[in-house]
């Protein structure tokens, strides 16, 4: 069997005015893709010749320059074209990424690869639980799996589903194929979290689903809801060798999920910044771990605001982390003072001029220079709180962010980080746990977000109107 591997994965707010470029994405090619521990799951040998193409991934962000989506695709195809032919291709998507001046871009990414392979190679994709699916996507592909979890745990146990699928249709010889049904609902991650209700339940049925005769997997898309777009929306998808029972969970799941769309909430408590900052000044608990959410990098914020920082200050708090702060300058200015310095230092607003910022005297603890300038960090002190710089955008989401630095989350006061709901690692340690809902380009105020391009009627931009489920299959059920 003859498979190519393949992709690109990212997240884009059409609110934020910082475009990405090449440099923001991590590049998988060839041999280096299939050395990768993001892949260390496909099989050496065993009757299979594999072609690891290029697989190109960035931290969530503003839309991918035009230029740098083009060459990422021009070599990306090259490669592609000279694997053929193939039996098989697999490619490992996010589905939210917005190309400057472009519509559905995973659309034209995935009906390239269709063209060059023909209609007979077995497409199989994965998918990010909050990507955003198309007619066009679904016509291109035979499978199609998506993340059940919110925080994402299963990550790679939905890469494998994709895979498996794909080998098992070519080892069977049996083709199976996609239904979606578009549902008009649009919730941000922190409403939609499946370790809260109704997502829990809506998930935790996918895989009884999975069971029914002709049904290979079934999936529900929460969507992106900070990209104003056409395309944004909520959606079942199933993979099946049955179309009409294919249809009909379809029609199930965009019920289910259409009847809870009322009761989808913040998991955590949540609130105005000077609200929860009351509250982490009363807890007598330790780490009360707060979520920035509005410039959360892993979700699509620029990352680069000092509002909760300037907060902070105001109050005098004592014993607070906050990792961290997106800052090139700030960190070139903390480089040329030397560790021990004392200096005076603009924090925020290096990448969004919009963004907040603050000017203070700050002291460098740490510097932090594992080689490119661009992967620096640096640890300052301003009052009683220490700040983690970066000079580009990035996420503190793990304890290892943390150690790194000589700090142990388990033991601060108060840890600030940006995001939304936490990471899987930060999550078991907060005690509480607390959102902010602060401003940025993913802030949690959807119903005030720019809509002038979704299609409408779709909740909760819009409360009163009736829906029926109404699923489509793939137009390449017609071509068996």
């Amino acid at each position: 069997m003859r498979i190519a591997v393949g992709g690109i994965h990212t997240e884009c707010s059409t609110s934020s005015p910082v475009l990405m470029h090449a440099e923001d994405f991590r590049v998988l090619r060839g041999p280096y893709l299939l050395a990768a521990d993001y892949f260390s799951f496909l099989p050496e040998g065993q009757g299979i010749d594999l072609f690891a193409l290029l697989h190109a991934r960035a931290v969530p962000g503003g839309p991918v320059a035009r230029e740098t989506y083009e060459t990422f695709k021009q070599e990306f195809l090259q490669r592609l074209s000279e694997a053929l032919p193939l039996d098989g291709l697999y490619l490992a998507m996010h589905g939210a990424m917005k190309v400057d001046g472009m519509d559905d871009a995973e659309g034209d990414w995935i009906a390239a690869a269709r063209t060059l392979v023909g209609p007979d190679c077995v497409v199989a994709a994965s998918y990010d639980l909050h990507g955003n699916v198309t007619q066009r996507i679904i016509d291109q592909l035979d499978i199609f799996a998506a993340y059940r979890t919110a925080p994402h745990i299963d990550v790679r146990e939905t890469m494998q589903r994709a895979w498996s699928m794909l080998l098992k249709s070519l080892e069977s010889g049996v083709r199976p194929g996609v239904v979606w049904a578009p549902i008009p609902v649009l919730m941000p991650g922190e409403r939609s979290s499946t370790e809260d209700e109704p997502a829990r339940s809506l998930y935790a049925a996918l895989p009884r689903h999975d069971q029914r005769a002709g049904i290979w997997d079934a999936n529900i898309m929460v969507g992106y809801v900070w990209a104003d777009e056409p395309r944004a929306t909520a959606c079942a998808v199933v993979t099946a060798t049955n179309r009409d029972e294919a249809a009909k969970i379809a029609a199930e799941l965009a019920e289910a999920y259409w009847q809870a769309r009322a009761d989808f909430r913040f998991g955590p408590v949540t609130g105005p910044l000077e609200d929860m900052l009351d509250l982490a000044e009363k807890a007598e608990t330790r780490p009360v771990i707060l979520a920035d959410s509005g410039d959360n990098p892993t979700g699509g914020g620029v990352g680069d605001r000092a509002d909760v920082l300037k907060a902070l200050l105001a109050r005098g708090f004592e014993g607070a982390v906050l990792g961290g702060i997106t800052d090139r300058p700030a960190i070139e200015a903390c480089f040329a003072a030397g560790e021990g310095a004392e200096l005076k230092v603009k924090i925020g607003g290096s990448l969004d001029p919009k963004s907040p910022s603050i000017e203070a005297t700050a002291k460098v603890v740490r510097l932090d220079d594992p080689g490119a300038a661009s992967d620096r960090q640096a640890v300052i002190a301003i009052g009683g709180v220490t700040v983690i710089l970066a000079a580009k955008r990035r996420p503190y989401h793990n304890i290892a962010d943390f150690t790194r630095h000589g700090i142990d989350p388990k033991t601060v006061r108060l840890l600030v980080v940006k995001s939304g709901y936490l990471s899987p690692e930060l999550q078991p340690i907060a005690n509480p746990n607390l959102m902010a809902l602060t401003d940025g380009v993913i802030n949690q105020d959807i119903e005030a977000l720019p809509n002038t391009r979704r299609r409408q009627p779709i909740y909760p931009f819009t409360r009163d109107f009736s829906f029926e489920p109404r699923p489509f299959a793939s137009a390449r059920w017609a071509e068996k």
